[in-house]
C-alpha cells in the first residue's frame, strides 16, 4: 500500500489536492487530452538520451524518469544521486490526475538538534557539509522503485540499464565537472572513496577524460536486481552503514530499513487563467509560490512599469520568504498553517502592507549580521521535465545539497552521500550554507525531513502546458515564480529559461540579480527605493529545463536553460 498525506482542505482561491483524489484539469479545460509528440529536457545530454531509449523502447514518461534521474546521477556527481533525494510531480494522463513523490533524505534515528554545535554551544557549519556526519538517509532509490512498482510500464532493470551502461564504461569530463570537483577538492581527498572514484591520482582529472564508477555499477545493478531492497537491506546496507559509522557518521540498519517514499497532496492554485501545481512541504515551493502569487495578482502586476514589478515582486519575496522561515517544516512532525499561510485574505492583507514606493526593509540593521550570503553554486542540485504522447508529464528536481555533497563514500559502494543535514535549523536563527535562516519548524529531529526550495511545477490553461524546475538552492523558488510570470504573459520556453534572473529570500536584505537583469537607469531607480543590489555571476542562476505543450497550436516546444549544458528534445516518433 502506498504511504500517503491525509487530504488537505480545499480552500476557496488556493485548491490543496490529495494523491489519491481525481484532478480533472483537462476534461473541464475542454482542451486536447493528448499532445502531438513527446518531449525531455534534462541538465545533461546522456540522460535526455538515456529516457529517449526508453520511450523508444515502450516507456512512458515515468519509465523515462527513472532512466534520466539514474543517468543524472552517474554523470553529475556534482549535482545529484542514489546518496540524495528528490521531489517528482507526476501527471497521469488516463487518471486525470497529479501526483507528488517525496523522495526527502530524512535525518537519522540518533539526530539531535545540537549535534552540529561546539561545547560552548556555537555552530560548527562545516560539520553539516562535510563527511558523512552531514548526511541524510538517502531516498533516490527508493523512489525510482516506487516510480517502477506504481507508475512505470517497463522493468526496473531495463530502465537503469542505460545509467549502468555509463558508469560502466565512463563518460568524459567537462569543465563545469572539473570546477566543481576543483572547488570540493579537499573534501574529496578526505574520503578515501571519493578521491579514487572522482579524482585522478589525488586531483581533478583533466577535461576529456574517461571517468568509470564500476563500484556503481554494481550498486545500481544490486537495485535493478532487487529493487529497494537491494539499497535498504542486505550487503550493501550494511556496506553504507560500516563506511558511514568508521568515519564518524551515525547511520544504522534500522534508518535504511525504515525509510519510505511518501505520496503527498500537491499544492494547486489559480493564477488568472493558469492553474499552477507545485510541490507541498517539506518543499516551501509550492507555498511560496501561492503566496507571492496572490499577493502579485492583488496588486495587479501585468500593469506595472517594468521597476515597479521588480520592486513588487521583491516585496513579494520578502514577506513569502519570512513566512517559510517562521512556519515551514516537515508536515509529519510538525504542525504547519498553510490554510492560512495561503488564504486569499492573508495573501491581500500581506499585498496591502507593501508600500509601492519603498522597499521594507528585513530586520534591524544590527540582526543583518545572523544572515549568510546565498551559496555562490547555482548547478549543484539538478531537473528534468519529461512529457510523453499519451500526455503523462513529470517535473523532477534532485539533489546531494552541495557541489559533491558531502564528499564522502562509504567504501565498496558507489555511493557519494548528500550533505542535507545543512538544509536543517542546526541553530534557529543562523544562516545555513544558502544564506537561509529558519525557526523551530525546520530544527533537527530523528527521521524528520529538512526543508527544501524544490520545487518542479506545472502550469496549465486551455492555451497550454507547461511542465518546469530549476536548481539553484534558496533561488529556486523565485527562479521558478520569474518563469510562471514570463509564461502567463507568452513568448516560448527559450525565452523563459534564457530570461535574466533576480532573487530576494528576505535575509540578507539584498536583490540578488544577474548583471543583464537591470539596465543603469532601472538599477538607479531601485536603489533610490531602498533596495541593495547585488549582481551575481549567471552560472550561479540555475539550469532550468522546460517543456511547453501549447494546445492552442498542438505543438511541444522544449528548452534547456542556456546557463548549463543539458539537453531538450522533441520526439515526434516516440511511442
Amino acid at each position: 500500500m502506498i504511504p500517503t498525506a491525509r487530504p488537505l482542505r480545499v480552500l476557496p482561491g488556493v485548491r490543496l489536492l490529495c494523491a489519491i483524489l481525481l484532478f480533472g484539469l483537462s476534461a473541464a479545460h475542454g482542451a486536447p487530452v493528448t499532445p502531438p509528440a513527446a518531449a525531455i529536457a534534462s541538465a545533461h545530454p546522456a540522460a535526455t538520451q538515456a529516457g529517449e531509449q526508453i520511450l523508444a523502447a515502450g516507456g512512458n514518461a515515468f519509465d523515462a524518469a527513472i532512466a534520466v534521474a539514474a543517468t543524472l546521477a552517474v554523470v553529475e556527481p556534482y549535482s545529484s544521486g542514489l546518496g540524495g533525494g528528490g521531489f517528482w510531480l507526476l501527471h497521469l494522463s488516463g487518471e486525470d490526475r497529479s501526483v507528488f513523490v517525496d523522495g526527502r533524505e530524512r535525518a537519522p534515528l540518533a539526530a539531535s538538534p545540537d549535534m552540529y554545535l561546539n561545547n560552548s554551544g556555537e555552530l560548527v557549519p562545516e560539520l553539516a557539509l562535510n563527511g558523512p556526519l552531514a548526511a541524510g538517509i538517502p531516498g533516490v532509490p527508493a523512489a525510482l522503485d516506487h516510480l517502477a512498482a506504481h507508475y512505470a510500464r517497463l522493468p526496473l532493470s531495463q530502465s537503469l540499464a542505460p545509467a549502468i551502461r555509463l558508469a560502466r564504461d565512463g563518460f568524459t569530463i567537462d569543465a563545469h565537472y572539473r570546477r566543481l570537483a576543483d572547488w570540493r577538492l579537499e573534501v574529496l581527498r578526505a574520503s578515501p572513496a571519493a578521491d579514487e572514484q572522482f579524482l585522478l591520482a589525488g586531483e581533478v582529472p583533466p577535461e576529456g577524460h574517461l571517468l568509470r564508477q564500476p563500484e556503481l555499477a554494481g550498486t545500481l545493478e544490486r537495485i535493478a536486481a532487487r529493487g529497494r531492497d537491494g539499497f535498504y537491506t542486505g550487503e550493501l546496507a550494511e556496506q553504507l552503514v560500516a563506511g558511514v559509522r568508521e568515519a564518524g557518521g551515525i547511520w544504522t540498519m534500522e534508518d535504511l530499513r525504515d525509510y519510505r517514499i511518501i505520496e503527498r497532496a500537491p499544492i494547486v492554485f489559480d493564477y488568472g487563467d493558469w492553474t499552477i501545481t507545485s510541490a507541498p512541504p517539506p518543499s516551501a515551493g509550492g507555498v511560496g509560490l501561492a503566496q507571492m502569487l496572490g499577493m502579485l495578482a492583488d496588486l495587479n502586476i501585468n500593469a506595472q512599469d517594468r521597476v515597479t514589478r521588480v520592486h513588487l515582486s521583491v516585496e513579494a519575496m520578502r514577506r513569502a520568504y519570512r513566512d517559510r522561515a517562521a512556519f515551514l517544516g516537515d508536515p509529519d512532525q510538525v504542525e504547519m498553517p498553510l490554510a492560512r499561510l495561503m488564504h486569499p485574505f492573508y495573501l491581500v492583507g500581506l499585498a496591502r502592507d507593501i508600500d509601492p514606493n519603498w522597499a521594507t526593509p528585513s530586520q534591524p540593521p544590527a540582526l543583518q549580521e545572523a544572515a549568510g550570503e546565498p551559496a555562490d553554486e547555482g548547478r549543484d542540485t539538478t531537473h528534468f521535465s519529461i512529457l510523453d504522447k499519451e500526455g503523462n508529464r513529470v517535473a523532477a528536481t534532485l539533489s546531494i545539497n552541495y557541489p559533491f555533497g558531502a564528499g564522502f563514500v562509504p567504501p565498496g559502494t558507489g555511493v557519494l552521500l548528500n550533505d542535507e543535514m545543512d538544509d536543517f535549523a542546526a541553530q534557529p536563527g543562523v544562516a545555513n550554507a544558502y544564506g537561509l535562516v529558519g525557526g523551530e519548524a525546520n530544527a533537527i529531529a530523528p527521521g524528520k525531513r529538512m526543508l527544501s526550495s524544490m520545487s518542479p511545477t506545472f502550469v496549465e490553461s486551455d492555451q497550454g502546458v507547461a511542465i518546469l524546475g530549476t536548481p539553484g538552492g534558496s533561488r529556486i523558488i523565485t527562479m521558478v515564480l520569474n518563469a510562471v510570470l514570463a509564461l502567463t504573459e507568452g513568448g516560448t520556453p527559450a525565452d523563459w529559461v534564457a530570461a535574466p534572473r533576480f532573487h530576494h529570500q528576505y535575509l540578507p536584505d539584498v536583490i540578488q540579480h544577474e548583471p543583464a537583469a537591470f539596465d543603469a537607469e532601472e538599477a538607479a531607480a531601485l536603489q533610490a527605493m531602498g533596495h541593495r543590489l547585488e549582481p551575481v555571476d549567471p552560472g550561479m542562476f540555475g539550469n532550468m529545463q522546460v517543456i511547453y505543450w501549447d494546445r492552442s497550436k498542438q505543438r511541444v516546444q522544449a528548452a534547456s536553460d542556456p546557463r548549463g549544458q543539458g539537453e531538450a528534445k522533441v520526439l515526434t516518433g516516440a511511442p
